[in-house]
């Protein structure tokens, strides 16, 4: 199993520290992720840290598609891929209905339809096997219709991309963890527990899979389950804080009837406490909805706790890494010490 570290936390202000993201690369941390939301944005923080690096590669986990035209996610990788000697991982996602319409001001559509079309189209301007066309559900290109000129044509990129740029994309629900099977190079996914990955997850990677055919499988497939790690003598104030990012996700990320992270809790086997949580979080009872989150959730798909206790709960990582259900881990932490507590651990 490989280690990928998140490199970058929201807020007011732009957070990287390039001390802890140099210390992953001293160690054998294989990448290093940035993100966005509706703040800082994935693809210039990920150029800072190309740009201050020399082995680690570097990751957008995620873009949002909806926030750029495919031919400019291309153009980034490419650019970034050149200039960085190959160390550009390009992730995208179709975030939610919330931030695609209530920040970019676009039409949420059909994300998987959407998916399909962005990873095709990124995949044939990488190839550059001829000028860019392509007809679709949600990108036209060239663009036709009203408000159109009918002066575009299709184009071929000047500069020549690198076919080989693996594409991820974060998916946590049944079709799109099919989707990515299908059309990607890996998934991001959200509250993995590595005990039940062959019933929470595999299945619909390997319908996914079935349905690209050629034989594709998770031996050229890479999954990058997201983990919290806190090395900690006194873990009850780490675990709160941890806790106050799930209840965010499985309370408050999405509507009511419209959130897929309250919905993979549920698929986990914590129906009741996701409905609990979900109910807290938008009466405004954030503390309540943080404490509501089961310490048994909790437990399944982080890191928290003594030196002693990180190293039991990694055997499991260890075995789904054997398995290859894991790829890579794709660590959040702070601390130097966890860093070095995994790598002793893994690589």
């Amino acid at each position: 199993m490989k280690l990928g570290l998140s490199a970058v936390s929201f807020g007011p202000k732009v957070r990287i520290d390039l001390d802890l993201v140099r210390r992953a690369e001293a160690l054998g941390f294989d990448s290093a992720w940035t993100a966005e939301a509706y703040g800082n944005d994935a693809v210039t923080t990920a150029t800072w840290i190309l740009a201050q690096t020399t082995r680690i590669k570097v990751g957008t986990a995620i873009m949002q598609m909806p926030a750029r035209t495919p031919a400019m996610a291309a153009m980034t990788a490419m650019t970034l891929d050149q200039l960085s000697g190959g160390r550009f991982l390009l992730g995208l996602g179709p975030s939610g209905p919330q931030v695609v319409e209530g920040w970019h001001g676009v039409p949420y559509g059909k994300p998987l339809t959407r998916t399909r079309e962005y990873v095709a189209i990124i995949r044939k301007i990488l190839a550059r096997e001829e000028p860019l066309a392509f007809s679709g559900e949600e990108y036209e290109i060239p663009a036709r219709g009203p408000r159109t000129t009918g002066l575009g044509k299709p184009l071929k990129s000047i500069l020549h991309g690198n076919p080989r740029i693996p594409i991820y994309t974060a998916s946590i629900s049944p079709n799109g963890l099919r989707c990515a099977a299908e059309v990607a190079d890996g998934v991001f996914p959200m509250m993995v527990d590595p005990e039940k990955f062959d019933v929470s997850y595999l299945p619909y990677l390997e319908q996914g899979f079935a349905k690209a055919g050629g034989g594709k499988s998770l031996a050229d497939f890479a999954v990058l389950p997201g983990v919290s790690v806190v090395v900690t003598d006194e873990p009850d104030e780490a675990r709160m804080a941890v806790k106050g990012g799930m209840a965010l996700y499985i309370g408050g990320m999405g509507a009511r009837d419209k959130n897929f992270y309250n919905d993979l809790a549920k698929r986990l086997g914590y129906e009741e406490a996701a409905a609990r949580i979900q109910d807290l979080f938008l009466a405004g009872r954030k503390a309540e909805a943080a404490a509501a989150v089961p310490d048994a959730l909790l437990d399944a798909v982080h890191l928290i706790g003594p030196r002693d206790r990180i190293r039991e709960r990694l055997a499991a990582w260890k075995e789904a890494g054997r398995k290859g259900w894991v790829h890579t881990m794709n660590v959040s932490t702070s601390q130097p010490e966890a860093l070095e507590l995994l790598a002793e651990e893994l690589l």
